[in-house]
């Protein structure tokens, strides 16, 4: 992502000239100052809630997938029910994007103001939905059900009004509060909202100054990217409204396969007010009086819901003025009687403030799973946020009695010892760490995920989906992640689930083609196939760039770290010549790697299914590639380090190579989208090249990179977060780095190393003691490993068993011997034998 951000600029040149400087010194010349500096030994933070800013993240370019994308609201770690406000359009927002602007008022189409439904530039709002997704690069998902306090009389229907004008209110971030656990929003329609959430339930409080026409307005179709059905009623007498949303689409405006439904949310909302009245909408026709509404929105004839489509209905409240309508919601994937048992479990009779204090406290504990000690209150702020952002996907999906809807839309409920079944896999993204994050601070969470992931398997025909949305699979992104996720699992310590079952289901689909496979439904962007042209793998070595893939070479490097994952779980479970078949098979990356893609560089290239190179090659063009472009993804290949060096030309080449990948010419950084020439920190892509140097022998490139990207890139600010999170992908990079550690490797849980930047640290097994750890100290002087010197730039998985202390001497200069020598840099794992 580009910002416009002088100071960052300023900091950035500066920085990089000191320690371009530092770099230039010999080796015997960088430990002068270290013992005269002065270390604070400052204590690990307590009240780790109060360092988490939820609003982090929600500005960047309009519209659009660089930002952030992450959305304030109330919701508990990993919970269903995440409730939060829906933005909505303004004029001055559409004029800050042409194309939208025209899609909205010439084509007549409804689209979200942003991923998530919330950008900190808008001023409006249009309702507080039961559900959102956190990051997701493609605009909209979910966001069911928003409801919304209104005070004016209903005049025409909402399906009608273009972009919420009418039917919204508008507020100033001066009256807004996001805390975990806790959202507070004052409407300038007198409203003040606060909502509280559970796991699977929320609680809202809307406060009316003024109660004449005082009434809430529930927009059952208006899920983000439309609906196929929804309906609710009101009961007057009980003092509720209950009602389901039919919904999905995700992607669906990128092609036309995911523009259908695949999952139903039931909701039941109890009012604690007198219900004076009521009145519905279809469509463009409203009717007063009437106490039911039916009709879906639609996804249009592109995945965009046309305007004037949908249904809700609203509710008079009888208040007086300043009173407090309190909103209670269950929501159940399932069925209208599993919501209203998930809100008396969950809820019974607490007082929203016991709620609130209960919501606080389990993101207290699950915070402080990871204590950092650090006197720079910003930094703070910027980790744990990303260590909350880390945590809220994948979404626990079964109720409390332990039924959910599988991916045969059929009804399941959790067995053995399976506490909870979970949805939204976000598997393109979160395979490379938000997984291993998630599963190191709770085992038994990463084994209920990995059962969440074979069951939805086995109602899939036993294929495993890329991209998972509640009770659909949507084929999004490329590669294979399930296959890393489920060996990251159990490298990571989560082994309560059938792993046996696992295994045997991966290693079908990793020999066995299926008719997905060989078809091109859904391709280039929702490819069926969990395997894409698996044919061409198993004759060719790579997949071409004629396969039913998104892109062949990009998918061929995809798979690669699959089978390699693969090859590590079978080595787990004993099966000696499965691991090094698979092994074998990761080498196939070198398939397509062509040393003279360009006149003087080689690269990775697409290849045809005649063995030829794909012509018309660009190593800097940026969709290329998935996501990315050739300069971007030659290092994305993280189990053999030592094999990408070779075929180089050499561990200076590569060194060199990274170099200029990172900087410009004239030595300044480039660690966001600027160029697809260069780096793009920002992305999945690239988020591994940093550490790559390490295999090249100069450790302190690692260190400097690592350092340099998390001062660039992650603020204290609105705009904080570089790129889309990813449902918690970049967000968990970035906590991982601030620790100075990162799992590398696909099915395993060797962690490689860089410098921390807290003096001292706590996760899981593993603790870490920096001493001087600053903006200054950025290299690492030396190491001790239980109190053993080493010169390694990695530790092995013992750690997953047993308590490892990490100790650091930190410096303002680099020490070139750490990790130089061959047998101090990250293992590579070379195959035997290639097709």
């Amino acid at each position: 992502m580009i910002h416009n951000n002088k100071m960052r600029h300023l900091a950035v040149l500066s920085f990089s000239c000191a320690i371009l400087t530092a770099c230039d010194k010999a080796p015997n010349e960088t430990n002068q100052t270290t013992d005269k500096q002065v270390v604070s030994n400052p204590a690990y933070v307590s009240d780790v809630v109060s360092y988490v800013d939820p609003l982090i993240g929600t500005k960047g370019p309009f519209n659009h997938r660089q930002a952030g994308n992450v959305t304030p609201g109330a919701v508990v770690p990993f919970g269903m029910f995440n409730f939060g406000p829906e933005h909505a359009y303004t004029k001055e927002l559409l004029a800050e994007s042409e194309g939208i602007s025209k899609k909205i008022l010439e084509e007549n189409k409804r689209v979200p103001v942003s991923p998530g439904g919330y950008n900190y530039q808008a001023s409006r709002v249009k309702g507080f939905s039961f559900t959102r997704l956190s990051g997701t690069g493609c605009l909209g998902a979910s966001g069911d059900v928003p409801v919304m306090p209104f005070t004016q009389d209903i005049t025409f229907s909402p399906a009608t009004d273009p972009i919420n004008a009418y039917y919204s209110a508008g507020f100033s971030h001066d009256d807004e509060t996001a805390i975990p656990g806790y959202y507070q929003v004052g409407l300038d329609n007198g409203v003040n909202v606060e909502l509280t959430a559970t796991a699977r339930t929320g609680i809202a409080n809307f406060t009316f100054a003024e109660a004449n026409n005082a009434k809430l307005l529930f927009r059952t179709s208006y899920s983000q990217l439309g609906s196929g059905d929804a309906f609710a009623k009101v009961d007057k007498e009980k003092g509720e409204v209950t009602g389901y949303v039919t919904s999905g689409n995700f992607c669906g405006y990128l092609g036309e396969y995911n523009q259908r439904d695949y999952y139903t949310l039931h909701f039941v909302a109890k009012i604690n007010k007198p219900i004076s009245g009521s009145g519905a909408w279809h469509d463009d026709q409203v009717t007063l009086g009437a106490a039911s509404s039916k009709g879906g929105m639609g996804y249009g004839d592109n995945g965009w819901p046309d305007i004037g489509k949908g249904a809700g209905l609203w509710v008079n409240l009888n208040l007086k003025d300043g009173e407090t309508a309190q909103m209670r919601v269950g929501i159940s994937y399932v069925s209208l009687e599993n919501a209203r048992e998930n809100l008396e479990k969950e809820q019974a009779e607490s007082s929203f403030a016991a709620l609130r204090q209960k919501s606080h406290s389990i993101w207290e504990q699950a915070l402080s799973k990871v204590q950092v000690a650090s006197d720079d209150t910003s930094k703070l702020r910027v980790f744990y946020t990303a260590l909350y952002h880390s945590l809220f996907h994948p979404n626990i999906f079964s109720d409390v009695n332990g039924e959910y809807t599988g991916f045969d839309q059929k009804v399941h409920r959790v067995s053995e010892t399976q506490q909870v079944q979970y949805a939204n896999f976000s598997g393109w993204d979160v395979y490379r760490s938000q997984l291993q994050l998630v599963t190191l601070l709770d085992k038994k969470r990463g084994s209920d995920i990995a059962q969440s992931l074979f069951n939805q398997a086995n109602q899939f025909d036993g294929v495993w989906d890329r991209w998972t949305h509640n009770a659909g699979p949507t084929g999004v992104m490329s590669g294979d992640p399930s296959t890393i996720a489920i060996a990251n699992f159990v490298a990571f310590g989560a082994n309560d689930f059938d792993v046996s079952g696992a295994y045997q289901s991966l290693r079908k689909a990793a020999t066995q083609p299926t008719e997905f496979d060989l078809s091109n439904v859904g391709c280039p962007v929702f490819c069926r196939g969990q395997k894409p042209s698996l044919d061409e793998w198993q004759s060719l070595g790579y997949i071409s760039a004629q396969s039913n893939s998104w892109e062949g070479a990009s998918e061929t490097l995809e798979q690669a770290s699959s089978y390699f994952s693969l090859g590590q779980l079978a080595k787990r479970l004993g099966k000696s010549e499965d691991a090094t078949r698979f092994v074998n098979e990761a080498g196939f990356w070198r398939n397509i790697y062509n040393p003279a893609a360009t006149e003087s560089l080689g690269y990775i290239q697409g290849r045809n299914k005649d063995k030829s190179w794909k012509e018309d090659f660009d190593p800097f063009s940026g969709h290329l590639f998935v996501e990315g472009s050739p300069a971007q993804y030659l290092w994305m290949i993280p189990h053999d380090g030592a094999g990408l060096a070779r075929v180089l030309g050499g561990e200076q080449v590569m060194s060199d190579r990274l170099d200029s990948h990172f900087r410009k010419p004239d030595g300044t950084w480039v660690l966001y989208r600027d160029s697809a020439e260069f780096s793009d920190v920002s992305n999945q892509p690239s988020i591994l090249s940093p550490w790559m140097y390490l295999h090249t022998g100069d450790a302190y490139k690692t260190q400097q990179t690592v350092r340099e990207t998390m001062a660039q890139l992650w603020l204290d600010a609105p705009d904080g977060i570089p790129g889309q999170d990813d449902l918690g992908q970049m967000s968990s990079w970035y906590v991982f780095s601030s620790l100075g550690l990162y799992p590398k490797y696909p099915g395993r849980a060797d962690l490689v190393i860089s410098s921390p930047q807290f003096s001292k640290a706590k996760i899981a097994n593993i603790t870490i003691n920096a001493p001087g750890a600053s903006n200054q100290h950025i290299f690492i002087e030396s190491l001790k490993v239980n109190g053993k010197s080493t010169l390694n730039s990695w530790i092995d998985e013992s750690y997953i068993n047993q308590p490892v202390t990490l100790d650091f001497v930190l410096s303002e200069k680099p020490n070139m011997a750490f990790g130089n020598a061959a047998e101090n840099r990250p293992p590579s794992y070379t195959p035997t034998t290639m097709l």
